[in-house]
């Protein structure tokens, strides 16, 4: 179809974006409703390009999130869901446990704090560790105390998005790659989405856009209060020889003031072990490199009175962030504080990742997931981390108001 002319044949549902969420929902849609004319509109060459393929790997137990929240609820549902469509699908999870270890004695509270939310949120099999247990979880290690999750896994989640991309034609959904929607109007009848291939007609439109959620949430008349902030984290790989110093996940105390865990290792299902990843603003929302750059998105922050009031609270912590980025002696110095035998030359440059972190209006970052939208659109405004270990659970909740909302019974 020509651009500017008649939109195509009339889907039922269309879904913006190809990450696991967007995947996930489809799922759950075509799971309730096998005959839905459901389509994926996605913009990049490729699925799973963005927060879905560039996370660390790690298969969250339901530690950190405030009990009654949808993290802590999604989070332990869909951890179990998770593993199961892994096993059904046979895609490799390992469950190599976490241990969050507390150097300092003024650590202990925050880790005593996290022990009740884990407690509260049904983790199973936690464990309170002193140093020696610590030194028999991870040899290497050295802390005052530990929280030891032995349910905690590992997986690639580009491979699990692959799968369900898959799952998803075989249930005679589509998926449309390389489709970026530049505008989304609601009629009547339905909802018109403007891509650069063309438009498309639906009667319904669930967005799960990631990176670009606001943005498209702006096009149709219901921005919100959230603003994605998107922040960049860079790993390093340890070195063939280092590998051996981790054996499973080892993270510190996390910040509670901050939805961010703290740089951490992580032994990958390929055998890697990375560490990281800092949390820097990124100048661009696919701002991958250091040097990536988007004036509009400069300017935007910079014109956000929540944005301003974000940094006026944060900015001694923003600039030691930006400091470890650029120093590698830095960064090694935060590993050391775990594993003081890591030496500088075992340490190379890895990939880095790009996280949607949305922003309400008072400065404050959202913690939890949220959803909206209204009339025929429903937003998925707010879903970082644990999203990918809790996406088929998020999938499950989004059709939920779906099916309530445009009537899909």
């Amino acid at each position: 179809m020509a651009r500017g002319g008649r939109p195509q044949a009339t889907l039922d549902v269309a879904i913006v974006g190809a990450g696991i969420i967007g995947l996930a929902t489809a799922l759950a849609l075509l799971r309730n409703r096998p005959s839905l004319r459901l389509a994926i509109v996605e913009q990049e060459t490729d699925i799973a390009a963005h927060q879905t393929g560039h996370n660390s790997g790690v298969l969250h137990a339901g530690l950190y999130y405030a009990p009654g929240s949808l993290k802590a609820r999604l989070c332990t549902a869909g951890k179990a869901e998770m593993e199961r469509y892994a096993t059904e699908h046979a895609v490799p999870f390992q469950r190599v446990g976490k241990l969050v270890i507390a150097v300092e004695p003024h650590e202990l509270t925050a880790l005593m704090a996290l022990l009740d939310r884990a407690t509260a949120n049904g983790v199973p099999g936690l464990e309170l560790v002193g140093p020696e247990r610590i030194r028999e979880l991870e040899p290497h290690a050295v802390g005052a105390q530990g929280l030891w999750s032995p349910t905690t896994g590992i997986m690639d989640f580009r491979r699990v998005a692959q799968v369900m991309a898959e799952d998803v034609r075989q249930r005679g959904g589509s998926i449309y790659v390389g489709r970026r929607v530049t505008g989304l109007r609601e009629r009547a009848d339905g909802v018109v989405l403007e891509t650069s291939a063309g438009a498309l007609q639906a009667a319904n439109t669930i967005v799960a856009a990631g990176l670009w959620s606001d943005r498209l949430a702006a096009m149709t008349g219901d921005a919100g209060a959230e603003r994605i902030v998107p922040f960049r984290g860079d790993y390093y790989r340890l070195t063939e020889d280092a590998r051996s110093l981790v054996n499973g996940l080892i993270y510190p105390v996390p910040d509670p003031r901050l939805p961010f865990l703290g740089i951490h290792f992580t032994r990958r299902i390929d055998g890697e072990v990375w560490a990281g990843p800092n949390a820097v603003l990124a100048f661009a929302r696919d701002g991958y490199s250091r040097t990536a750059f988007d004036l509009r998105e400069i300017v935007g922050l910079l014109a956000d009175p929540g944005f301003r009031r974000l940094a006026a609270r944060y900015w001694r912590v923003g600039l030691a962030e930006v400091w470890r980025d650029w120093s590698r002696g830095a960064f090694l110095a935060s590993l050391q504080r775990f594993i003081p035998e890591l030496r500088r030359d075992q340490l190379t440059f890895g990939p880095s990742g790009v996280r949607a972190q949305a922003l309400d209006q008072n400065g404050s970052l959202v913690d939890d997931f949220r959803l909206g939208g209204r009339g025929r659109v429903i937003h998925v405004r707010n879903a970082p981390s644990p999203a990918a270990t809790a996406s088929l659970a998020i999938g499950r909740e989004v059709a939920g108001r779906a099916a309530a909302q445009f009537g899909l019974g």
